[in-house]
């Protein structure tokens, strides 16, 4: 009796099992699934694109010279033996440094070796020219005085805010009656508003220029679709900055200062953003 209830029971077992077989999905069926679609979207992307698996997007592990990069650990190499990779020699690699990370951009040969149209950023630390467009004198890291071509045409960076003729776009005149006016009659300014505003004016300039190296520092780490990547640090001694004369802005970067009114629509429009 006892064997025929055991033998009942896994007759039901049985059963259950098929039915779950027949009619139920498993894991490994779930697994087999999910390598087709990934299998196919990666042969599909190779079709499209030609050279990727992943639809043009090149995480650092995909690549050997970024793991080598990554293995080897960070490169520290000073500002000298920085130049000795400008592409010169097709044994090395080719470094640029911005903002004092250096980047390898290798797969940018053509470009960045001597008679591309880059060579000149290749071997140095050029974050200066980055900004300003001046690629002829501004090929240094010296960011000093950067923030003034974002500042609007009306402020003389070299004026002194305390001075109360330092206003808008033309000289103060007094009135008989001893009030200050810019030229035109427009009311001038108190130097107390002046300095306050020109302040402001300053934080948001220095903010651009950091938002500015920041996104050529997004295609030197290969964030934008560019196969470059990071690969270390330039060493440089305590107060080398010091060290340099001050540079005045290029003329390049003086054509593109703001004028006031575009300067306030742009924070405007930025904080509309951020809001």
């Amino acid at each position: 009796m006892a064997d025929t209830k055991d033998k009942a029971q896994i007759r039901r077992r049985v059963r259950t099992e098929e039915d779950a077989e027949i009619g139920g999905i498993g894991v490994v069926d779930i697994l087999r699934v999910l390598t087709g679609v990934v299998l196919l979207n990666c042969a599909a992307s190779w079709l499209v694109t030609g050279e990727s698996v992943l639809w043009g997007y090149r995480p650092w592990w995909t690549s050997p010279q970024q793991v080598g990069s990554w293995w080897k650990g960070p490169l520290y190499l000073t500002d000298t033996e920085l130049s000795a990779y400008d592409g010169s020699d097709p044994s090395k690699p080719i470094y640029l440094a911005l903002n004092g990370s250096i980047y390898d951009v290798t797969a940018g040969r053509e470009t960045y070796s001597p008679g591309g149209s880059y060579h000149f950023f290749a071997g140095h630390d050029a974050a200066r020219a980055f900004l300003t467009g001046c690629f002829k004198d501004d090929i240094t890291p010296d960011m000093r005085g950067v923030e003034e071509m974002y500042m609007p045409l009306e402020d003389d960076s070299s004026a002194d805010p305390e001075d109360p003729s330092h206003i808008h776009s033309g000289p103060a005149e007094v009135e008989e009656s001893g009030g200050l006016r810019r030229k035109g009659g427009k009311k001038a300014i108190p130097k107390a508003e002046l300095k306050k505003q020109r302040e402001r004016d300053l934080r948001i300039a220095r903010k651009r220029v950091k938002e500015g190296i920041e996104n050529w520092a997004r295609t030197f780490r290969g964030e934008t679709g560019r196969p470059y990547f990071w690969v270390g640090y330039v060493k440089r001694e305590r107060g080398w900055l010091e060290k340099l004369p001050k540079r005045v802005l290029c003329e390049e970067a003086k054509k593109h200062k703001p004028t006031r009114e575009r300067f306030e629509e742009d924070v405007k429009r930025a904080r509309s953003k951020e809001g």
